[in-house]
């Protein structure tokens, strides 16, 4: 079975200003189905055909590059719509305490994402993952993902210039403090948390 381009999580008016309907149509609509095709094409007639989004991942790092890319791109594009909120109400719970006791709290959290996104050299994401118990702030560079790398991811951002470029120009740290303070999806971090294992690409 092919994998899908899935449904964005909300409207597509609903992240504006942050996040334009229109970017959201090209990001979407052409970006993350490019991903999705390719990956599909890449593995039909193989013996990854029929597997899982992140068993494709694990199979193709270091092995072919050009599936990698493409098929991590198809999960952190996935992972990055649901990590996205029209509103942020902020963690409860267990993942508040874990944020207090990683970073000291969540404004210190929050400036540590920004702060990290700004600073991140070219394309990629920044991530807030848990392992072993403990919350941490990862990057990853270009394509790459946390998802086969032992790390359970609980949010990312995308930092690829296309994620922000038509609604904030070249000011990354604008798209930034937009998302992190008032889009990100506390509840899908709390339910990534709770889980204990990363998030799966719906079949």
């Amino acid at each position: 079975m092919a994998f899908e381009l899935i449904s964005l999580p909300y409207d597509s008016e609903a992240l504006a200003p942050a996040i334009s309907a229109e970017t959201l149509s090209y990001h979407h609509g052409k970006h993350h189905k490019a991903y999705i095709d390719k990956t599909n094409a890449a593995i039909e007639g193989t013996d990854l055909a029929g597997k899982s989004l992140e068993d494709v991942i694990a199979a193709a790092r270091g092995s072919n590059q050009g599936l990698f890319n493409n098929s991590a791109q198809s999960w952190n594009h996935g992972f990055y719509w649901h990590s996205l909120a029209s509103s942020s109400t902020g963690p409860s719970g267990d993942l508040a305490a874990k944020i207090d006791e990683a970073f000291g709290s969540l404004d210190d959290l929050k400036a540590k994402l920004k702060d990290r996104g700004a600073g991140h050299f070219a394309s990629g994401w920044v991530w807030l993952a848990e392992k072993g118990g403990k919350l941490s702030i990862e990057e990853t560079h270009d394509g790459d993902t946390l998802v086969d790398q032992g790390f359970n991811p609980l949010l990312t951002i995308d930092v690829w210039e296309h994620a922000y470029y038509l609604d904030h120009q070249n000011a990354r740290p604008s798209y930034l403090s937009a998302v992190v303070d008032g889009h990100l999806n506390w509840d899908f971090a709390a339910d990534n948390l709770a889980r204990g294992s990363a998030w799966t690409y719906p079949a």
